[in-house]
């Protein structure tokens, strides 16, 4: 608050006046005000104690209670050779707003929490941003100001005043009006705010660099990297080391606490080593091994591992050594010695004289020539894991933590399919890192992260004229930049039946349409080529025929001299969603026929030459009226047959509501998931942009459907969007699958564009 506006509110000592004349005859707070204000009288101007004043009368004016005056006047005192007359009135008026609007306790909590926020922001426009935070979710969500007062320290250690507003801003978005996600959100046991405040302070994170991450990956082994980001079990924070479970690589979503000049090479050294595993390492038992013993064997294989890759890419030790900061003078503890051990066996350069280090180094160096051999970790593991213990010192498998920070936390090392109950908490304590949740995920940008979107199985509730709750999915906060988490519901709503004669009519009055698209269909080379064995010329040898031809030529015989392999005709093997846009918008005029119209007969022709090849497929129809109301239609399952019944269900609809594509393409991509096929396709034939009467900014629908088509791509499906009438945008299928038709006659050829792109794939 400025200057000018705190003079004009206080003129010449009324407010000291009409504060001392409330307050010096009080009993819970006459004393400490006047023990305050005759601090300020031997340290301020009288101009500025006046100043000082008008924002304690205005929490008096709010009727914020004795126990928030008292709260200012002690923060005044202990404050008071830092701060000015400014600030401190600022920081009472802004506990007043949250007392007028939130309540008395509230109020005391904010001003419980000013001298952490003091601490970390500095600056009148930090400060001010931070009281506009806690104004907002007072007047927004009164409820939550105590919850997220308790965590200022956790929550400013991460932002700055302006960034703590937009966290405030991000939480009410995402939690809407659910009591209970606010809750969740605003005491940071929801991991969306954790991860929300781990991208606060600015530092690059695992969204920023996967896409240059997979690159890189690439370049190095030939193969794409399979990579997610790391989540938080319960209320504890996302680890901070890389986790392998099978071929997926899970990083953290933020490196905390490095710089960001550093986070892209960290980054990088955590994926080549966790690919080194990936291409030298092997599981093995942990049976008869104590914890010591294990991270002992973890540090060898770490060490093994990497020297086979910089074998291969030598330029990987100066990626990896930079990490390494464990040196000859670090105490003499069980995890010190480790982490000087791993430096020494992977920088040449490295000296340390202690007896220990020097003989892991000597045995690592011996075995040199047999590093192929997966049995050698647990032989010099083993071995100095035993030397270890009769050092006695002291090893804490809870507390230990794998160094240096690039490295993974090893679990993955280990055959636990069946230990017992005591060797699996030992693995577990030997390494710091929680065990992978199931649903790690593979969603997002290309250049973002990939988290792979799960349906949660919705609560039952009883049908009504919306249809049944099937699935809960989550939905993108494009301002937030973070999920939210089982945010929209799809139901299964009954498909009415139409005149199915009039559309059949209606397509043969088209004349060759139909043969046009069946013949686009059937000609469509969509599947896996074959493989021909036993040719008489080819690509490749087949081995069997040719073993089989020498054995004929040893024992006098004619071979037969077919023996190559070579590739056949495509089989057809594809499976095919059709998700057809029926919302209110395909109501609108193309030329002599609503898009909804087009829609109809293009879905009427596709299904009749689909069911002619014996292709798999299914056609969804969807609208929606906000995030609990994403309903579809089911057309056609797979399995079922394009007959007369499967035409009435499509001559019935009609158009309405509104359209949240996202939520329709995660659960068609649900639901080919679980169909067995070779090419799996989503076609969306829509007409615009996605929308609905609960977002105000439509490109927020439009990033969570382009997200949601690039986490199917990720999964295997081909997501094209045939796009009728006049909207042209290719935001969400992105342009190269999008197919734009602006009239029922293009479609034919736009079709033929499609099966085209799809069959170079």
């Amino acid at each position: 608050m400025s200057l000018a506006v705190l003079e004009a509110a206080a003129p010449a000592g009324e407010s000291r006046k009409a504060l001392a004349r409330l307050l010096s005859s009080r009993a819970d707070v006459g004393e400490i005000f006047a023990a305050t204000l005759k601090r300020l009288d031997g340290r301020w101007e009288a101009r500025d104690v006046e100043l000082w004043a008008a924002g304690a009368l205005a929490l008096v004016h709010a009727n914020a209670g004795g126990r928030c005056l008292g709260a200012f006047f002690r923060l005044t005192q202990a404050r008071l050779p830092d701060q000015d007359a400014i600030a401190l009135a600022a920081d009472a008026r802004g506990a007043a707003e949250v007392a007028r609007h939130a309540g008395s306790a509230a109020a005391l909590a904010s001003l419980e929490a000013t001298p952490a926020a003091m601490l970390r922001l500095a600056s009148a426009r930090d400060r001010a941003h931070w009281w506009a935070g806690l104004i907002r979710l007072a007047r927004e969500a009164s409820d939550c100001v105590s919850l997220l007062a308790a965590n200022i320290p956790t929550v400013l250690a991460a932002c700055d005043g302006e960034a703590f507003e937009s966290f405030v801003a991000a939480g009410l978005k995402a939690a809407g009006p659910d009591r209970k996600k606010r809750a969740a959100f605003f005491s940071l046991a929801d991991p969306a705010a954790r991860r929300l405040l781990e991208r606060a302070g600015g530092r690059p994170g695992f969204d920023d660099v996967e896409r240059r991450l997979k690159l890189y990956g690439r370049a190095l082994w030939g193969t794409t990297p399979r990579l997610a980001a790391l989540e938080g079990v319960g209320h504890a924070p996302a680890p901070q080391r890389v986790s392998i479970a099978g071929g997926l690589i899970r990083l953290p979503h933020v490196f905390r606490g490095v710089a960001a000049t550093r986070t892209e090479p960290l980054y990088r050294a955590a994926l080549a080593h966790a690919q080194a595993h990936l291409a030298f390492g092997t599981r093995q038992s942990p049976k008869r091994l104590r914890p010591l013993q294990i991270a002992m064997i973890c540090v060898i294989e770490d060490a093994r591992v990497e020297a086979l890759a910089t074998r291969r890419f030598p330029g990987l030790r100066a990626l990896w050594t930079p990490w390494h900061e464990a040196a000859p003078g670090d105490a003499m503890t069980a995890a010190g010695l480790m982490a000087r051990l791993s430096r020494a066996l992977l920088d040449p350069a490295y000296e340390d004289d202690d007896g220990f280090v020097e003989k892991g180094r000597r045995l690592f160096a011996e075995a040199d020539g047999r590093l192929d051999d997966q049995t050698l970790s647990r032989a010099i593991g083993g071995l100095l894991g035993h030397d270890m213990g009769q050092m006695r010192l002291r090893f804490d498998p809870k507390a230990y933590v794998v160094e240096p920070l690039y490295r993974d936390d090893n679990l993955h090392l280990w055959d636990a399919d069946d230990p017992s109950d005591e060797m699996s908490d030992e693995i577990e304590q030997a390494v710091d890192a929680a065990r992978p949740t199931p649903q790690a995920a593979d969603d997002g940008r290309e250049s973002d992260k990939a988290p792979k979107e799960q349906a949660g199985r919705a609560r039952e509730v009883p049908a009504d004229e919306r249809g049944s709750v099937i699935a809960a999915y989550p939905e993108w906060d494009r301002a937030a930049g973070a999920e939210r988490p089982a945010w929209t519901t799809v139901r299964d709503t009954p498909a009415p039946l139409g005149d199915a004669a009039a559309l059949e009519a209606a397509l043969e009055r088209l004349g060759g349409f139909s043969d046009r698209v069946a013949r686009l269909v059937r000609g469509a080379r969509v599947g896996k080529a074959a493989r021909l064995k036993r040719q008489p010329d080819g690509f490749d040898l087949d081995l069997d025929a040719a073993v089989d031809a020498a054995i004929a030529l040893r024992i006098g015989d004619l071979p037969d001299e077919r023996i190559h392999r070579a590739s056949g005709k495509r089989a057809r093997d594809v499976a095919t969603v059709v998700l057809v846009d029926v919302s209110e918008s395909t109501r609108d005029r193309v030329g002599a026929s609503s898009v909804l119209e087009i829609e109809k007969l293009a879905v009427a022709a596709l299904g009749r030459a689909m069911e002619t090849t014996g292709d798999a497929f299914a056609v969804r129809a969807f609208a929606s009226c906000g995030r609990d109301d994403v309903r579809l239609i089911r057309l056609k399952d797979f399995g079922e047959r394009f007959d007369r019944e499967t035409m009435a269900r499509l001559a019935g609809l009609t158009p309405g509501l509104s359209t949240r594509l996202g939520a329709a393409l995660r659960h068609v991509g649900a639901e080919l998931e679980v169909v067995r096929s070779h090419r799996k396709l989503v076609i969306a034939l829509t007409d615009g942009e996605p929308s609905d009467i609960d977002v105000s900014d439509p490109l927020d629908l439009a990033e969570d459907a382009r997200r949601a088509t690039l986490s199917l791509r990720r999964r295997g499906v081909d997501v094209f969007g045939v796009t009728l009438g006049a909207a042209q945008s290719s935001a969400v299928f992105g342009r190269a699958n999008t197919i734009p038709a602006r009239r029922l006659e293009e479609l034919p050829a736009r079709l033929s564009e499609l099966y085209f792109r799809l069959a170079r794939l």
